[in-house]
């Protein structure tokens, strides 16, 4: 029955908001259309443009609906790209749950009253999404953790019930895909079950604040030396998989450009450093911060960590094999080298495009849509163009877009997004270059080799004891192998001089038979 009234709720949201006549456009012919047509000429949004409408659609339709909007606004691949540009609009900003709710899934997470755990806890929240919500707090020490004494930490509770709304909205976006699927051409263009079952992904993820504790402690860990990114440390004794308690950072939004500014800050430098993480995250550690709006990123003010990046919020993060990692690194230089020719190459060697694709072909396409944007600052270039002018050419081509990859797309966006913020003059191709010539140069040149040697040496030593036997080993089944093949030969012999032999005679049975009835033939001639 709720379901039945959620789907009411959404058909109505959709038509207030004139959502209606695009689904009816991409409607085949028939009853469905005829019916929509009716319904649809009274709606109150039909003057808005179509990415508004959508926009405050999926608005209207509460959290989980904005999120996936959010997550829809990266496949720039498949939308156009008025939509994708009003999508990226959505901002998640939902009513926090009840004080009185949250201390008690605290208490009950941490099994103890919150005065035994924190000498002051702030019931507000200080920021709250559509899944989970943050308080700040001072910890007390403990016997086992006398340092804790004082700290300043941040609690993280996940909004409760909020499993069964998730299960039910998605399980309506299926359907609503289906449909879209079945109705049209376009719709199956847009791969409507495709992108639900992404977002699935995301959010169960995010469900898991555990999930989200770790993937801090991994990037905490990856930069724990370096001096321009800081990571919050995970209190582990009181992480649970609803509530995760952590140290709390003290900084200002990086979109608050005018007040970093008016501290000081180095904004150029750090439109400069903010690519140099990224690039680091993605090839370095081939691991990396997947959410980065301006929402979770902060820059210090503090003395001893002044104009440094903060990230926050790790429910989303990406990943990619070494050998993922390569082919971008290897594409990425290609591109910067306008070695267009390199780019067309890689994509046959990876398998993104068929076999049989001309590398001339590909290798022109590519050439008219990057060329343009070179030489330029970052404020004449949208990676986002950039970025669809390729999937659209990509289509031409038949590529397959990487699905470990769509993270890295959104990310990228968001880097441009933020460095175009900071610094629009930044060259965003010259200020990257060096960091995956560095990067290939450890993986691939003389440092690679001897980086590899360093990462087998335990395997060599555990071999090296054992090669004597080894070597022993094969040179006795080499002996073996040998006199089974010799056995093996001479069977081969036998069987190809008996082969001979029976030739011989059905030879010569069918020359005797051949004689004996030419014989009978003159023979016959003859009397005749």
């Amino acid at each position: 029955m709720r379901r039945i009234a959620r789907l009411c709720f959404i058909f109505f949201t959709a038509w207030r908001y004139g959502l209606l006549p695009l689904l009816r456009d991409i409607l085949k012919p028939g009853v469905g259309r005829g019916i929509l047509t009716v319904i649809c000429w009274s709606s109150p949004g039909l003057n808005l443009p179509r990415g508004e409408r959508i926009r405050l659609t999926l608005e209207a339709l509460g959290p989980i609906f904005v999120k996936f909007g959010q997550v829809l606004s990266t496949r720039r691949d498949l939308l156009p790209e008025d939509i994708a540009d009003e999508l990226a609009k959505l901002q998640d900003q939902v009513p926090p749950f009840s004080n009185e709710e949250s201390r008690r899934l605290i208490e009950k997470a941490l099994d103890q009253p919150i005065e035994e755990v924190f000498m002051s806890f702030d019931a507000t929240p200080v920021a709250s999404a559509s899944v989970a919500q943050v308080h700040f707090g001072v910890l007390r020490a403990t016997e086992k953790h006398p340092e804790w004494d004082g700290q300043a930490a941040a609690i993280k509770v996940l909004r409760p019930g909020i499993l069964p709304v998730i299960e039910g909205d998605i399980a309506l976006m299926y359907d609503l895909a289906k449909i879209i699927e079945k109705s049209s051409e376009d719709g199956r263009r847009l791969k409507p079950r495709e992108n639900v079952a992404e977002f699935d992904t995301y959010l169960h993820d995010e469900l898991d604040l555990m999930r989200e504790a770790a993937n801090a402690s991994q990037l905490r860990r990856n930069f724990v030396d370096s001096q321009q990114l800081m990571i919050p440390e995970m209190y582990w004794d009181l992480c649970h998989t609803n509530v995760i308690v952590m140290e709390r950072m003290y900084g200002i939004s990086i979109g608050r450009i005018a007040e970093l500014g008016a501290a000081g800050v180095d904004l150029k430098k750090l439109a400069a450093d903010g690519v140099e993480i990224f690039f680091t995250q993605v090839f370095e550690h081939g691991f990396f911060h997947a959410d980065m709006h301006p929402g979770n990123i902060m820059i210090s003010l503090e003395p001893e960590t002044f104009g440094r990046f903060i990230s926050l919020d790790f429910g989303i993060v990406g990943a990619l094999s070494e050998s993922d990692k390569n082919y971008l690194a290897l594409n990425f230089l290609a591109f910067f080298n306008r070695d267009y020719r390199r780019v067309a190459e890689l994509h046959v060697e990876s398998g993104w495009v068929p076999a049989d694709t001309r590398v001339e072909e590909l290798e022109g396409a590519v050439r008219s849509v990057c060329e343009p944007y070179f030489d330029r600052p970052l404020k004449e270039i949208s990676l986002g163009l950039v970025l669809l002018r390729l999937f659209q050419t990509s289509r031409r081509f038949k590529v397959e877009i990487q699905p470990q990859l769509t993270l890295l797309q959104k990310t990228l966006l968001n880097v441009e997004g933020l460095a175009r913020q900071l610094d629009p003059d930044l060259d965003l191709w010259k200020t990257a270059k060096p960091i995956l010539e560095k990067w290939i140069s450890k993986q691939l040149g003389w440092r690679g080799l001897i980086e590899g040697l360093k990462a087998e040496a335990p395997s060599w030593a555990k071999i090296l004891p054992t090669l004597p036997r080894l070597i022993a080993d094969a040179l006795v089944q080499g002996r073996n192998q040998t006199k089974d093949q010799n056995g093996e030969l001479e069977a081969l012999k036998a069987l190809l001089l008996e082969e001979r032999r029976t030739h011989r005679l059905v030879a010569g049975g069918l020359l005797f038979t051949a004689g004996f009835l030419a014989g009978i033939l003159i023979i016959s001639l003859g009397i005749y």
